[in-house]
């Protein structure tokens, strides 16, 4: 959890016009602000790359996808997710959504828990959520929950591909975890580089026949 930014509760309303001029974002829980904390230079490359992934591939489609700054709405609570997809247009004031397909954290060490438990918890009672993704920094490994597998998760790695159902896009997990450099994405890249020279080595080029 961050830091509660409030000892006081206050309105929707007020957190809402407050969220306008403040000089960090806050979520709004059971009545609360709490201030978030900075994010890591693998936490944006994460966030990045899914969204230009997901954003590139939903390109013509109905659905729009957002990165940070736009919050979500759950029941009275309010959140930020690192990125998420809405497919349809609703009621949603410019400054927030109500109806996401897909939302996709990155964990970091102080938000890890909350994330994996009671947001995901208050996340999946969207009516129109159907997949809610984590994002591991430090290692590379990324859970899926599926509404349609009744919230049980998947884990995807180095190597594996996401289809994300609900979106019909697929994505390389090695294009999600590209330029970030924890101690699996090094070994997975050196592993295939040396693959590929070992490859090479197998299949030298010949020199061109000619005919004398």
């Amino acid at each position: 959890m961050n830091l509660k930014y409030a000892n006081s509760k206050i309105s929707e309303e007020e957190y809402l016009q407050g969220e306008l001029v403040a000089e960090f974002k806050h979520e709004f829980i059971d009545g609360e602000a709490y201030a978030m904390a900075g994010a890591s230079e693998a936490h944006n490359l994460l966030a990045g790359n899914i969204f230009a992934e997901l954003k590139n591939q939903l390109k013509g489609t109905p659905c729009r996808t957002f990165i940070a700054d736009m919050k979500v709405k759950v029941a009275n609570d309010f959140f930020y997710p690192d990125v998420m997809v809405a497919c349809q247009k609703d009621d949603d004031v410019d400054y927030y959504k109500q109806s996401p397909v897909i939302i996709v954290e990155v964990l970091s060490p102080s938000t890890r828990k909350f994330d994996k438990t009671a947001k995901r918890l208050k996340y999946q009672n969207i009516p129109t959520l159907e997949e809610y993704v984590l994002i591991e920094q430090t290692i590379a490994e990324i859970e899926v929950f599926r509404k349609k597998d009744h919230w049980q998760s998947s884990y995807y790695y180095l190597g594996d591909t996401i289809t994300f159902e609900s979106l019909d896009v697929t994505v390389l997990v090695e294009d999600i975890y590209y330029q970030v450099n924890n101690d699996d994405v090094l070994t997975f890249l050196q592993e295939k580089n040396q693959a590929a020279l070992g490859e090479s080595d197998a299949n030298p080029v010949q020199p061109p026949h000619i005919a004398l």
